[in-house]
């Protein structure tokens, strides 16, 4: 398997600890996406798409089997979070 296409969205919301949103092309052949940027004490992770249970937990839709493939899929995310352009918080206007 292998991660052929990754796309950020990055945002900033004010006390929120998500940085931003990955999808991630596998093979060219499955697409994966909602994949949850966070910011955390440690610094920045991923956390994978979830629903919510009958029991009010989250369980992940998604998810990688082993660690190797897990921190493959971080790296790849977090590499091309830190190299895609800065959320801009100014408004633009008109002249």
């Amino acid at each position: 398997m292998k991660i052929t296409s990754v796309t950020i969205r990055k945002f900033e919301k004010e006390g929120s600890r998500m940085k931003g949103i990955a999808s991630v092309l596998l093979d060219d052949e499955f697409a994966v996406h909602d994949i949850r940027i966070l910011e955390g004490t440690k610094g920045l992770y991923i956390a994978m798409p979830s629903r919510k249970t009958s029991t009010g937990g989250y369980r992940d839709t998604c998810h990688p089997i082993s660690q190797e493939v897990r921190s493959r899929f971080e790296k790849a995310i977090l590499d091309e979070y830190n190299n895609a352009e800065d959320v801009s918080n100014e408004v633009a206007t008109e002249e």
